[in-house]
């Protein structure tokens, strides 16, 4: 990788393929940890069904609880706002899509350019803002660990290199570009085995909670 075109064509291609792989077998994996450890068998009587109560659950348990805003609105509507952006970012960016379709052979509509560099700016001032919120607020001060400082890092740095390289803000291009691809395989590597793994879990999570409470007959 003499040049920064070799390593844009490194990072492309076996970079790209070394972080797949590390992604979907670890993503598995975690998976499976979750599904094989099942759960205690509950042998007092239903109350109630659990697949209504299970699914009303996923999206109730989207909504910010009553009186959350009112305690932390920054809080709130930040981790709302990144969380957008973030995805609007990943999922509608027509370069983003292609990839998408080479990979899984599926195509959709994207947005148009400016709306997601848009989206992009204003999801890497918020992160920005959530982290120093976490490092001057004493309470998430305590309790974020090295873990939550990781995860905020690898979400960040797609975010920013992606900025630069759609504005070419760093030369040469080729190597903006890989670097922002690089990072991308570091945030797929990260994934499975940090708190990032929610984006798949938090679906059993939830929908196993709003069973069990709706098994018992309470409100979940």
């Amino acid at each position: 990788m003499s040049t920064p075109t070799d390593f844009l064509l490194w990072v492309r291609g076996p970079g790209f393929d070394i972080a797949l792989v590390i992604f979907i077998l670890g993503a598995i994996i975690r998976l499976m940890e979750v599904l094989v450890l099942g759960r205690k068998p509950d042998y007092a009587d239903p109350r109630n069904g659990e697949l209504g109560p299970g699914v009303r659950t996923l999206f109730t348990r989207t909504l910010p609880e009553p009186g959350s805003f009112k305690r932390s609105p920054f809080t709130v509507v930040g981790g709302y706002v990144w969380h957008v952006g973030f995805l609007l970012s990943l999922l509608f960016f027509v370069p983003h899509i292609e990839l998408f379709h080479g990979i899984l052979g599926l195509r959709w509509p994207g947005l148009p350019s400016n709306l997601v560099d848009a989206a992009a700016a204003v999801t890497i001032v918020t992160l920005i803002a959530v982290l120093i919120s976490r490092l001057n607020h004493p309470v998430k001060r305590y309790l974020s660990g090295p873990e939550d400082y990781l995860t905020w890092l690898v979400t960040f740095l797609p975010m920013l290199t992606g900025y630069l390289a759609y504005h070419r803000m760093i030369n040469p291009y080729p190597l903006v570009l890989g670097i922002h691809i690089l990072s991308v395989e570091l945030l797929m590597v990260v994934f499975p085995f940090t708190k990032l793994m929610h984006a798949f879990t938090f679906i059993i999570a939830r929908w196993y909670n709003g069973a069990m409470a709706g098994r018992r007959g309470v409100q979940s």
